[in-house]
């Protein structure tokens, strides 16, 4: 590199710093060396070929590539506290979803505890009757006590996967902390350090020593380069969703109803087939309300059936709909397909692309499935008051409320997502109760 020296040199300098090999003024700073100079360093072999400015532009230099690194680090610095506040409040979070899915698994074992009790004892009369001998009755309560032995082994071999994804992810968030916190520390000291160094004059900005170790300009800029680099991101948690009850009790199919499609509770862009069993979209009217940018799902048809006690099961073929929801609403709630958001119960599943998104309500929570599911099933429980939502193909549950106060008849719901301008082929088709062979 060949030899520069300002034209802007400065002979004005407000600080005698003088030569110890020569006893001169140093008016000059090599770059290369982090050195100021004077004439006769500057003559020299050793410098010939370094990048020399005069004290005061060195000093300007150095003092605009701080106030830049400075912009960017305190840029960094807001990053990483607001990743510590979210971290500190994951831990938080992540409790109570453990213990809210913890009594979702319970709830679903001890649901399908009950219909295999039922089925058991049905099961019994349909071949005894009432009256039998007692030999046979043991023999049916030793049959239900193992089948309630592996059900119980079940929930505990999920509740412990369960736990352990909880741990896990605790002890992520924890090192998360630890890890954001120290980048906290190290980001405000060298903010702090950098915001003194341009304050200072140019001789003390270009060089300071600290215990005979040089600080200099350099050095600090190489070290705020190196937490520039560092990784600021937030820890990498498993959902806790990925936790599925496999398995659906046999049971539910002799719950399974047959369920129509209301043609006078249907959004005037859908199409009802002739057995009310599909929904599809027809004209979609100007007039419809839609929210570019979200999904809008009211396009909403109701079942024509209504339950007010017991246990009812139905099945919905959604392979060929991008943007679905169904669940089940209160009838009193019913306005033409267009319900209050709090008298509802839904799960929801949108594709995008070739990704699939699931999410459930209230509250509105995304849970975690890999892929799309072709067939929902969709289990109540007045009396309990349950509803789940079950992966048929895959037969795991994907979701169930608990502990839920019905008001009145409640009824299916089923929604798509109206287009933003084109029409498309979504459709959603009821299927039809199985048949006992």
């Amino acid at each position: 590199m060949s030899k520069r020296l300002s034209s802007h040199l400065q002979h004005n300098i407000t600080e005698d710093v003088y030569c110890e090999t020569h006893l001169e003024p140093s008016q000059l700073f090599c770059d290369n060396d982090q050195v100021t100079l004077c004439h006769k360093c500057f003559q020299s072999q050793e410098h010939k070929y370094h990048m020399v400015f005069g004290i005061q532009e060195a000093a300007e230099n150095y003092r605009k590539l701080f106030q830049e690194i400075l912009s960017t680090l305190k840029m960094k610095l807001d990053v990483a506290k607001v990743i510590l506040t979210e971290e500190q409040e994951k831990m938080l979070v992540i409790q109570e979803e453990e213990q809210k899915f913890k009594t979702m698994i319970e709830s679903e074992y001890r649901m399908q505890f009950r219909l295999l009790s039922e089925e058991n004892e049905l099961n019994f009369l349909g071949l005894h009757g009432y009256k039998c001998d007692l030999n046979v009755r043991e023999a049916s309560q030793n049959q239900l006590k193992r089948f309630a032995t592996e059900l119980e082994e079940k929930s505990q071999e999920t509740l412990q996967r369960l736990h352990y994804l909880g741990r896990e992810n605790m002890n992520k968030l924890k090192a998360s902390e630890v890890k954001v916190s120290e980048q906290l520390c190290s980001l405000q000291s060298i903010i702090a350090e950098l915001e003194n160094k341009c304050s200072e004059s140019a001789v003390a900005l270009l060089q300071v020593r600290l215990q005979k170790t040089p600080f200099n300009a350099r050095h600090y800029l190489e070290r705020s380069e190196s937490l520039l680099l560092q990784c600021l991101k937030p820890a990498c948690l498993t959902d806790l969703s990925s936790c599925q009850v496999r398995g659906m009790s046999q049971m539910l199919k002799s719950l399974q109803r047959h369920i129509s499609l209301d043609p006078e509770a249907a959004h005037p862009c859908l199409v009802l087939s002739e057995n009310l069993r599909s929904v599809r979209f027809g004209n979609i009217q100007q007039g419809v309300p839609c929210h570019p940018g979200r999904l809008d799902f009211s396009a909403t048809v109701m079942g024509l059936e209504s339950f007010t006690s017991g246990r009812h099961y139905w099945e919905v073929d959604v392979e060929k709909a991008a943007k679905w929801q169904l669940g089940v609403s209160e009838e009193s709630a019913c306005r033409k397909g267009s319900m209050p958001e709090a008298s509802k119960v839904l799960l929801t599943g949108s594709m995008m692309g070739t990704d699939y998104t699931f999410w459930v309500f209230p509250p509105l929570k995304k849970i975690c499935l890999r892929k799309q599911m072709p067939k929902v099933g969709v289990f109540l429980d007045y009396e309990y008051g349950q509803i789940s939502f079950y992966n048929v193909t895959e037969q795991s549950l994907v979701y169930n409320f608990s502990s839920l106060t019905f008001q009145g008849a409640l009824r299916p719901i089923f929604s798509l997502c109206i287009p933003n301008g084109d029409m498309n082929s979504d459709s959603l088709t009821i299927s039809l109760p199985h048949v006992p062979s």
